[in-house]
């Protein structure tokens, strides 16, 4: 099997303009699926609204594209009803963190065992260039012509703190490195996340002067070092890379397993 045997190829070309990073967290996405030996049948992608949300439509698994911010909801709902199904949601700021932040905040708590990927493009780009949760002070948006002021969340610290026992960070640069990233949290049982910083140069690019993708992915490779780096530790200034959590847990649909189980009994059946 190869990649395009993962993807329903008469919806090619794709909407992405030229030079979304999000192309790049799709190939590495498929071929941790791929390297992994996943049969398309053991997969359900969940996926929300705006330009990350288009990927549930692009893969040939079993896919559902929900309502803006809910696919952790819905994939919450299938996981349960299904729990042998690997779940994989790719979500994009809003959808994970703005308005999927509750969702996103209780499926760690829960410690579900679901895959949620986070491409961070600092921007809304589907709808036109609004700053997003994850856009950070001083960022130009249609929304902040004069820059922004509002701080941004960490992503890898705000699941950490809700809960999440499989805490990832990469970049679109790293391409490799996001697969085997992926791949370890598809294995891991439990709520893993994984963040990609993902460029988008036509909104948040442009509006911010960092150049076209090439600029903005070379940055990527400027502005981040692996963890337990020698560059990280003379500059904590940098962005960090690689897993910062993973841990074990009991898994949420295990434990439900418990609860029903213990119904059962006290039902006499």
């Amino acid at each position: 099997m190869a990649v395009q045997d993962l993807l329903r190829q008469r919806f090619f070309p794709h909407m992405w303009c030229p030079g979304c990073g999000h192309g790049t967290v799709l190939n590495s996405l498929l071929r941790a699926v791929l390297e992994l030996g996943l049969s398309k049948n053991e997969i359900v992608m969940t996926s929300g609204i705006g330009c990350s949300a288009r990927i549930s439509g692009y893969v040939d698994f079993h896919s559902l594209h929900t309502l803006h911010g809910r696919a952790l909801a819905f994939a919450t709902g299938v996981k349960l009803s299904k729990p042998e199904l690997t779940l994989l949601v790719p979500m994009g700021d809003g959808d994970a963190l703005a308005i999927g932040g509750n969702h996103f905040i209780h499926a760690a708590r829960r410690n579900i065992d679901i895959t949620a990927i986070v491409m961070n493009n600092r921007i809304y780009g589907m709808t036109g260039g609004q700053f997003s949760p994850l856009s950070g002070i001083g960022v130009k948006a249609t929304t902040a012509p004069y820059s922004t002021i509002d701080n941004n969340f960490d992503v890898v610290e705000l699941a950490t703190a809700a809960g999440a026992t499989f805490v990832a960070r990469s970049t679109t640069y790293h391409a490799r490195e996001c697969t085997e990233l992926i791949k370890k949290a598809i294995l891991h049982k439990g709520f893993s996340v994984v963040e990609i910083l993902s460029q988008c140069p036509t909104h948040f690019g442009r509006k911010n002067r960092e150049g076209d993708a090439g600029q903005m992915l070379e940055n990527y490779k400027k502005i981040t070092a692996k963890r337990g780096s020698k560059a990280l530790e003379e500059n904590p200034g940098l962005i960090g890379r690689g897993i910062f959590v993973e841990k074990e847990k009991p898994e949420y649909c295990q434990e439900y397993e418990k609860t029903i189980a213990l119904a059962m009994k006290g039902a006499g059946r």
